[in-house]
């Protein structure tokens, strides 16, 4: 059975919530450990726990007839995290996720558009325009010291790789449970694949992890949060709503972020910036406040090996 649509928003709500801490975490990472390892890390071990638990499921997803689309999002999970990671390192927290998360939506529409032929309908254009109009007041609402270091546009290119990889993987994932995966099952195959890439460069690159105590439990935070439980919640989301949807509901997290950012790890906002808050939370106010579409094809959600 599908969950209602208003569990499926909340879903994403709360997987937001998570993922908007990820910085503000990585933020007291020792600087010994790179952004590749704490990329490699979080979702190297939280795709591997998707995965062992539930394995049955998982595999009958990757002997099914979505292991393209299983694949490909694999592909956006090993590059999501390393891009991510890094964007952050170099543009800062708030620039990094408002980048990546706010190119998401585009490319999901995107793929929807390629793919189905599905037309975007002017509330979403509207909802989508808000959101990243503010996602852009972010980006560049910056003092003007933090471009001298030359590290902010790097910082950015790498935010736009990490916001293709993540519409990708948002994108193949809602595939393939159209397809008849379940999402439980297609979340194990997809970021587990996507672990078994992903792992190696935790192996060239973690030792640092492994001499830090508290190092090790920033880690493990960011593999069974914003990692593990959020992408369950993802999974349900997605039985319900277009990963377009998704995404730019998603378009939370770098609200999140940036309000951390700056009330924990210390980093400042102009006052425009502020501006590019609220007209984040209005597009996404236009579009969760839409009439309910015609009901998504689904999948069975099987919380059993």
């Amino acid at each position: 059975m599908q969950p209602r649509r208003g569990s499926a928003v909340l879903a994403i709500v709360i997987a937001s919530l998570l993922w908007g801490t990820t910085g503000t975490a990585a933020a007291f990472l020792p600087d010994a450990v790179s952004p590749l390892a704490t990329g490699a890390a979080t979702m190297g071990v939280g795709g591997m726990l998707l995965l062992v638990t539930a394995p049955r499921l998982s595999v009958a997803v990757l002997r099914g007839p979505a292991r393209g689309w299983i694949a490909a999002g694999a592909i956006g999970v090993f590059v999501y995290p390393l891009a991510f990671y890094t964007g952050m390192d170099l543009a800062g927290v708030a620039i990094g996720n408002v980048v990546a998360l706010g190119s998401g939506p585009v490319v999901t529409a995107l793929l929807e558009w390629l793919f189905e032929r599905r037309p975007l309908t002017v509330r979403w254009v509207v909802a989508t325009a808000l959101a990243i109009g503010g996602v852009a007041m972010l980006a560049f609402a910056r003092h003007p010291g933090d471009a001298a270091d030359g590290r902010v546009l790097p910082g950015v290119l790498a935010g736009l790789l990490a916001g293709l990889a993540y519409g990708l993987y948002t994108y193949a994932s809602a595939r393939a449970i159209a397809a008849g995966g379940t999402s439980r099952g297609t979340m194990g195959a997809m970021f587990g694949s996507g672990a078994v890439l992903l792992l190696p460069v935790l192996a060239l690159t973690g030792a640092p992890l492994l001499a830090d105590a508290s190092a090790l439990g920033i880690a493990a935070y960011l593999a069974v949060g914003p990692m593990f439980i959020a992408y369950l919640l993802v999974g349900v989301a997605l039985r319900t709503l277009r990963s377009s949807m998704v995404t730019t509901i998603a378009l939370l997290e770098p609200l999140v972020a940036t309000v951390l950012a700056v009330a924990v790890v210390g980093e400042r906002l102009e006052p425009v910036a502020w501006v590019g808050l609220l007209a984040i939370l209005g597009g996404i106010a236009v579009l969760v406040s839409a009439r309910p579409p015609g009901r998504a094809r689904g999948a069975a959600l099987d919380f059993h090996a």
